[in-house]
């Protein structure tokens, strides 16, 4: 589960240079079939930018469902065990990090960028759905036989470029109903995840707090070598994201993404995530291993 961008993220950078990225939106099914088994074996990701932990974010970005990822993770292990055998693909299965990053696009697009949920749930509701499905979601991987894995938290979401620009007013300030959404969900998450490991035997379960990492970055860009944190280095920096970012807004693009906190309206730039990874690395690492 993760953003779909064409920079290194956070997983990335953790397994680099070893994990190939598979991220879809359509037709290049046959792709995952087409790898090499030594691919394979150092590492997949399953990941669909802008999925999320509700059924519904999906659907409303024609992403990979978590029950889709999980479908293809089986196929995954269903290929080893035939080009490595029965036991290496058990030991693959069971020695591997697994990490979770999901749940951003469910508040930022799901709940607040469209009327679908709103109506229906209010926030404290609306992230216990989504703790539901995530619950759900790491149970069945580890009835596939995954046992540490590592689950981020959501970040600041409200202090991305583009949610600055839609909810932040003229001052462009910090959206704080969608800031005080994910701190809501990461403690229930932090709860649950202790939950589940008394109830799953032998499981690593490695909650990973991202949020308060990021809005230090975001609140304090100098002390970590950049100079702008409220706008992303693509177009105006204001709300461009995805392909929205291309050839016509090179007149605007920056020159030196390296001076900025965000890459577009929604996505960090490398640096940004390289600060985001070695954090993780350094604090919950060892947790897992």
């Amino acid at each position: 589960m993760g953003w779909q961008v064409c920079r290194p993220t956070i997983a990335d950078h953790i397994r680099e240079p070893a994990t190939l990225t598979w991220s879809r939106q359509g037709k290049d099914r046959d792709a995952f079939f087409c790898l090499k088994l030594e691919d394979l074996l150092t590492g997949v990701s399953f990941a669909s930018g802008a999925t999320g932990y509700d059924p519904l974010t999906p659907q409303i970005a024609s992403a990979l469902s978590l029950s889709d990822q999980l479908n293809l993770f089986k196929e995954y292990v269903n290929k080893i065990k035939s080009g490595a055998g029965e036991e290496k693909a058990a030991d693959i299965v069971k020695n591997s990090v697994y990490m979770v990053v999901c749940g951003s696009d469910d508040i930022a697009n799901t709940y607040y960028s469209t009327p679908f949920r709103r109506g229906e749930y209010d926030i404290p509701a609306y992230t216990d759905l989504m703790l539901n499905s995530a619950s759900s979601f790491i149970q069945e991987l580890y009835g596939l036989g995954a046992r540490k894995i590592g689950i981020l938290s959501l970040p600041p979401i409200g202090c991305v470029p583009a949610q600055r620009t839609l909810d932040g007013g003229l001052e462009r300030a910090c959206n704080a109903p969608a800031n005080q959404a994910a701190t809501l969900f990461n403690s229930k998450l932090s709860s649950e995840l202790e939950s589940l490991k008394q109830k799953l035997p032998g499981s690593k379960l490695v909650y990973m707090d991202i949020y308060h990492k990021l809005l230090s970055v975001i609140q304090n860009p100098s002390h970590y070598g950049f100079e702008v944190a409220d706008r992303g280095c693509c177009g105006t920096g204001n709300i461009e994201v995805s392909i929205l970012c291309n050839r016509l807004d090179d007149l605007e693009t920056c020159q030196d993404d390296s001076k900025y906190v965000f890459w577009d309206g929604y996505h960090p730039t490398e640096n940004a995530y390289k600060i985001l990874s070695d954090h993780v690395i350094d604090n919950y690492a060892d947790q897992l291993l």
